[in-house]
């Protein structure tokens, strides 16, 4: 028989978790990045919780960069948590060719959004990061105390010094304001309404539109970027969202939590995995003129396994759901492109 204490603490906790999800099912919930690819997917999960008041904002009706905006739609709407996912997103390519973009854009959406939960008394709010973050020569895998204890990769430096700003900034107002804004360091993300656009995207939305198409016009070939050595873990987005709402339910405190699969793979052992999943039987080539990026960048989870939270999504079951999506969405005729602004 368990100890009274304990079985009173376990109460405690149910209880806690339950009332923490009324608190935000009934209340007011601001999704800022609702079309990007986390955005969506937290949508989808916070409709699935049942929440009631689910506040977005297309680009053209809000520019998070746009600081006296952002006050008047939070004083107007008066949003009670926050998930804030709206970021100015791209892989290798597009982070070097828009190094002032990346950081002006992110810098600016999180400064107007998070003062902007402080001014108007926003209870919680979740800041998305990025584990392009933590140094380039990390230690493996990937602990949050290991942030800021070396040099950056520099092919996304200033994406990495902008979301580095943006929990810096939450930790900063919790201690001199006494908010509840929290961070979390998601891992490479894939899924639903990922950005397929070839000089834009992240790896492997980029590998499976190039062998989807490759098997589609009987290419012999696919050509990937860089060396295919460098390891990189991946999380389904979908995960992200329930990993997000997760943690909106259950952790407060200063201390940024990574989230991420706690596993990851070589870009070539990815590329055959596409190349498997989608059936194109053609050949992988691997472009040695182009940057690999960080060697490594795996993540460790063990501070969200002991809140409770594990992914629940394999890898190749993850792919093979985008490849549902893609072909549903018939992407490769009209090119799904975003960048996460609203």
């Amino acid at each position: 028989m368990l100890p009274k204490i304990f079985l009173l603490v376990l109460v405690g906790v149910v209880y806690g978790n339950s009332m923490a999800l009324e608190n935000i099912k009934n209340g007011n919930v601001y999704v800022a990045g609702h079309t990007g690819l986390v955005g969506r997917a937290l949508v989808r999960r916070l409709e699935a919780e049942g929440c009631r008041t689910i506040i977005t904002r297309e680009y053209d009706q809000l520019d998070l960069r746009d600081r006296l905006a952002v006050n008047r739609f939070f004083e107007s709407e008066r949003p009670e948590y926050v998930f804030l996912a709206a970021a100015k997103v791209g892989g290798i390519g597009a982070n070097m060719q828009y190094p002032a973009s990346f950081i002006y854009d992110n810098l600016a959406i999180q400064l107007s959004v998070i003062d902007a939960a402080y001014r108007y008394g926003v209870n919680k709010l979740l800041f998305f990061g990025s584990s392009c973050i933590y140094p380039r020569n990390c230690p493996q895998p990937i602990k949050e105390q290991y942030l800021m204890t070396g040099e950056l990769e520099k092919t996304n430096e200033p994406y990495a010094l902008a979301k580095i700003a943006g929990l810096k900034l939450c930790e900063s107002y919790n201690r001199q304001y006494g908010t509840n804004f929290i961070a979390c360091m998601p891992t490479n993300l894939y899924g639903s309404y990922d950005n397929f656009d070839l000089k834009n995207s992240h790896v492997l939305p980029a590998l499976l539109r190039k062998c989807y198409e490759a098997k589609q016009e009987g290419k012999k070939q696919v050509t990937v970027w860089g060396s295919g050595k460098p390891y990189r873990e991946f999380l389904y987005v979908d995960d992200l969202a329930d990993a997000g709402i997760f943690l909106m339910k259950q952790y407060e405190g200063n201390e940024i939590i990574n989230v991420g699969t706690g596993k990851d793979i070589s870009i070539a052992d990815l590329a055959c995995l596409v190349k498997e999943i989608v059936g194109y039987e053609g050949e992988i080539v691997f472009d040695v003129s182009k940057p690999d990026g960080t060697p490594r960048k795996l993540l460790d989870v063990n501070k969200l396994t002991e809140l409770g939270w594990c992914a629940p999504t394999s890898l190749r079951d993850g792919i093979q759901k985008m490849l549902e999506w893609y072909e549903r969405q018939a992407v490769f005729k009209k090119e799904v492109v975003h960048e996460e602004l609203v």
